[in-house]
């Protein structure tokens, strides 16, 4: 049976993580070397695994070591907000929950999921981040990460051991300035054949989606501007540049806030929305109140 957990030892290993040596850790925490590589040998031995690779006059960390760096600085962190707690006489003690965003997925529709989390009973602070979801994947696999919030699954081939929670789906909607929208709703989909459109970035379900949908429907628009920000689609659209399509849940705010009009919809394409975790039986409580509210938010339009 492993004992219980030296964190002493811990942080030792925590600073040579930081500083990259066990010489410049020493000089950071006035331990001698010796001392320093010895505490690092106890946690190495009672984990059962080495943490590090040497290169040169460098330690590098290896795999275990960077899923034992995650761990350490969650670890940190919950100190941290423990003593900032009690200075400021606080019987609250929050908690952080970091979730991953892919790039992909409108603001608006962020902004109405995560919202959620502040109305839990208990105190909460969230932490966002915000890219491809191949990065966020790996910080989930490292426990950086909570949760990852994505609009497609985990992929069938990934290495990386966590579940896909569907949240919901809808299908989409076409927009474009007054005029534009005007021209080409009567023979929609049909009318944008040649028509200038705006698209989703590379590797986004909806891009694969929409190419696989015209093509089923001998529709060629003339793509003159591909965005990995879907606000920035938008803004084009808005100022009267082509068309631009979103999920259809948002599309009240999306006529609200830019201005413009729809020239159609489609249920043959959806966009779904994933709650990424590294459970399949949801345990942390705040995973657990975002899939149940996000699951509400399809039953109402957005605004």
């Amino acid at each position: 049976m492993m004992t219980r957990l030296n964190y002493h030892h811990l942080q030792y290993f925590y600073i040579i993580a930081k500083a990259g040596s066990i010489a410049r850790a020493s000089e950071i925490l006035h331990i001698t070397p010796q001392t320093l590589s010895m505490q690092l040998t106890t946690l190495e031995n009672q984990l059962g695994y080495q943490l590090f690779e040497r290169r040169g006059k460098k330690l590098v960390l290896n795999d275990i070591g960077h899923i034992t760096l995650g761990y350490a600085h969650e670890i940190f962190n919950l100190g941290d907000e423990l003593v900032n707690s009690i200075k400021n006489h606080s019987t609250d003690f929050a908690f952080s929950f970091a979730i991953g965003v892919t790039d992909i997925i409108a603001k608006v529709f962020s902004f109405n999921f995560l919202r959620e989390i502040y109305k839990m009973d208990d105190a909460i602070k969230l932490v966002c981040k915000e890219t491809s979801l191949e990065v966020l994947l790996g910080e989930l696999a490292t426990n950086k990460l909570d949760a990852v919030l994505s609009d497609t699954p985990l992929p069938s081939n990934s290495a990386i051991k966590a579940y896909n929670h569907l949240i919901g789906k809808c299908g989409i909607t076409f927009f474009a300035a007054t005029g534009l929208a005007k021209q080409l709703q009567d023979d929609f989909p049909q009318s944008l054949n040649n028509q200038r459109f705006f698209i989703a970035g590379e590797g986004s379900n909806q891009r694969m989606n929409l190419l696989s949908w015209f093509e089923q429907n001998d529709v060629t628009p003339l793509i003159i501007g591909e965005f990995d920000d879907s606000a920035l689609a938008k803004y084009f659209g808005q100022a009267g540049y082509g068309v631009f399509c979103a999920p259809s849940i948002i599309e009240n705010h999306v006529v609200e806030q830019f201005n413009v009009k729809i020239l159609g919809r489609t249920d043959e394409i959806h966009e779904t929305f994933y709650l990424i975790s590294p459970e399949r039986k949801v345990k942390h409580p705040a995973v657990q109140h975002l899939l149940s509210a996000g699951k509400e938010l399809f039953k109402k339009p957005m605004i």
